[in-house]
């Protein structure tokens, strides 16, 4: 199965990021190289790059660019303050994948094992960390795509929202690592995607990975996702995950939420995928996932045109959160949990990998 690497790092210690431009897909396959923490914000805000696990590859990533400027001979090398401000800063990009604060940390604590001791070469040692995170991501994903894959059997017809491709992640998926596995298996699965309002990332993004990797896929509006369960057109449902709570609760993109009780309705199983690293045990439950606020112009003016009149007010929150009593199951590299419960979640969740 072809893998679509969305982040990169190219050359060594004074090397780059390439990232592919998810916006300007399915029509263009750009390519930008990255060269400054500045940059990888920005991607990460316009969504160049997206799903939690490739945001949280790309900010580990940014990091270095910026160590790679800060260890330059000067008054402010290497100041433990600039670099600790820095990170804050690009954590706060967008608020409800917790893979991004977690890679963040992550550095963070990378930086501090060298700032006490100072003994190695500061770039080269947050890139060790950096393409560590990445090479973790790509591993438990195909773990996701095995337990994931035994979900389905030949023939069945599977719903998703959203993307969580290769274009999400490092190189292969959660919920759609689940569909290439099947496929590699020999499973003929029939696959809706529904569009994804209002960015299409299901239209132009999934379709797009679907369709590389030679699975039936369909598009739908997702005001049709009843319809298709009503005729029975689809055995399951799976999606992704930015954040999910100790309880089970999870934050994924807006409509989500409603596919859950679709689903839930029609007696459809619904199932999450996501890896460990998408968990955030602090908290109890989806109650105190913060939902990101986008700016109304993606609804009022989608792609570049006008879609609704000047002076009427839009919300445009870009999660959801579905309650675990919602959720069959979620799949991770260490298994499927289910029933979903905190039990369950802390039992395998908790699992030192």
């Amino acid at each position: 199965m072809p893998s679509v690497y969305s982040v990169q790092w190219i050359g060594g210690s004074d090397g780059f990021v390439r990232l592919l431009d998810q916006t300007l897909l399915p029509g263009e396959v750009v390519y930008r190289d990255c060269r400054t923490l500045d940059e990888i914000r920005e991607a990460i805000c316009t969504l160049r790059v997206r799903g939690a696990p490739a945001i949280g590859i790309a900010a580990a990533m940014g990091l270095v660019l910026y160590m790679q400027q800060a260890s330059r001979p000067g008054p402010g090398c290497c100041k433990e303050n600039s670099f600790l401000k820095a990170a804050e800063w690009l954590a706060a990009a967008r608020p409800t994948a917790v893979n991004l604060g977690w890679a963040v940390n992550r550095m963070t604590e990378r930086f501090a094992r060298w700032a006490a001791k100072r003994t190695v070469e500061p770039v080269g040692w947050l890139l060790e960390e950096a393409l560590a995170i990445r090479d973790e991501d790509a591993r438990m994903c195909r773990a996701i795509g095995k337990f994931g894959s035994e979900l389905f059997k030949d023939g069945d017809g599977v719903l998703t929202h959203c993307n969580t491709g290769g274009l999400a992640t490092a190189e292969y998926g959660t919920a759609l690592a689940a569909l290439f596995t099947a496929a590699e298996q020999g499973k003929r699965l029939k696959v809706f995607a529904d569009e994804t309002r209002p960015l299409l990332q299901g239209a132009r993004l999934t379709s797009w990975e679907l369709q590389q990797a030679g699975i039936d896929v369909t598009v739908i509006c997702d005001s049709m996702a009843a319809q298709v369960m009503k005729e029975r057109k689809v055995q399951g449902v799976i999606v992704g995950a930015d954040r999910i709570a100790a309880n089970g609760d999870t934050a994924n993109k807006i409509g989500t939420y409603g596919l859950a009780v679709l689903a839930k309705a029609h007696e459809i199983p619904f199932y999450v995928a996501a890896p460990s690293s998408t968990f955030d045990l602090s908290l109890a439950n989806g109650d105190g996932i913060p939902i990101e606020q986008r700016d109304a112009r993606e609804v009022s003016q989608g792609f570049g045109r006008q879609t609704v009149p000047e002076g009427v007010r839009v919300y445009n929150p870009a999660f959801d959160v579905t309650p675990h009593r919602l959720i069959s199951g979620i799949v991770t590299e260490r298994g499927v949990i289910r029933p979903v419960n905190e039990a369950n979640v802390r039992a395998i969740v908790g699992q030192k990998g």
